[in-house]
């Protein structure tokens, strides 16, 4: 049976006269009729009962236009649904960051996407740089947010923004007194350092600083990720070095220091594979290149204020 056929009938079933369900589908009456009487052929039942001053639908009918109804609601249903997602409105888009992305423009970037197509369905996660390459090059993901960057010529990458390196450190009196630290004077203090694997990694970053400033750490503590750092320094086991927006999060235990000394500072880098050009993946890259423009825009004007 064919959905056109079905779309007829449902205009002659509702309009109950062939002239005016001709009317509304734009098209001759004779041609509307021919269609009619090939459905009733088809199906061998007879659909209307018709007369000089009206006609009516069977019990057949009747039964019919339920189901035309519905077939019908359905079908335009998947249509647009179809459409939808074919333009990025809808489906879903698979989204894994680092821990500390989620304490700079991250947050709002997300709330933009979400506002922008809220038929999109995100799945966020959290992982280190080198869980972000694996899921990416194996599709378990479709956009990763890293810092600084993944190196891999089949990812496209879009810069976030740039940002200083500032000190968590325990909220001791010794530190909460000192309005800025020299790092060299930090020689003696436990450093506490991530991730502890692979490595090279940010750990040697921080190490590689270290070594800038003419000293080793005293002592090191490995840890996974930035949060378990972070809760490391809440309770005391030492210091780590942290990008300068994770201070716009308060957390118990933590004060946050600028610091005098070398500053490579650190960068925040979505990534995504070049053959994923999906409409969800290449509208979030929009909407990021776009908060890329103001938040550095943002920074410029606050710079020449001060």
């Amino acid at each position: 049976m064919e959905f056109k056929r079905l779309r007829y009938f449902l205009a002659v079933a509702e309009e109950l006269h062939f002239g005016r369900a001709a009317t509304r589908l734009d098209m001759a009456q004779p041609p509307l009729s021919r269609q009619i009487a090939a459905l009733e052929a088809e199906l061998g039942v007879q659909l209307f009962d018709r007369s000089r001053s009206q006609i009516r639908l069977t019990q057949a009918g009747q039964t019919l236009q339920e189901h035309a109804r519905q077939i019908l609601a359905r079908l335009d249903a998947a249509y647009r649904e179809t459409k939808l997602i074919g333009a990025g409105g809808a489906g879903r888009l698979r989204i894994a960051f680092v821990g500390s992305a989620s304490h700079g423009i991250l947050p709002n970037l997300i709330k933009a996407f979400r506002s922008a197509y809220p038929e999109v369905e995100l799945a966020l996660s959290s992982m280190n740089n080198a869980d972000l390459q694996r899921a990416l090059v194996q599709r378990e993901i479709d956009v990763a947010v890293a810092r600084p960057e993944l190196k891999d010529e089949e990812f496209r990458r879009e810069l976030l923004y740039r940002e200083k390196l500032i000190l968590a450190l325990p909220d001791t009196p010794h530190f909460a007194a000192q309005a800025e630290i020299r790092f060299a004077d930090l020689a003696d203090q436990t450093f506490v350092l991530y991730p502890r694997r692979p490595r090279p990694s940010y750990a040697d970053v921080v190490l590689g600083i270290c070594a800038r400033e003419g000293f080793q750490p005293a002592r090191l503590e490995l840890t996974q990720d930035f949060q378990s750092a972070i809760s490391l320094v809440s309770v005391g086991v030492g210091l780590s070095v942290a990008p300068e927006s994770v201070a716009r999060t308060q957390r118990p235990g933590v004060i946050y220091r600028p610091y005098v000394g070398f500053n490579p500072g650190t960068a925040l880098t979505i990534h995504a594979r070049l053959d994923n050009r999906a409409p969800q993946v290449m509208n979030f890259f929009g909407i990021a290149r776009k908060h890329a423009r103001r938040h550095a825009q943002e920074r410029k004007t606050a710079q020449d204020a001060s």
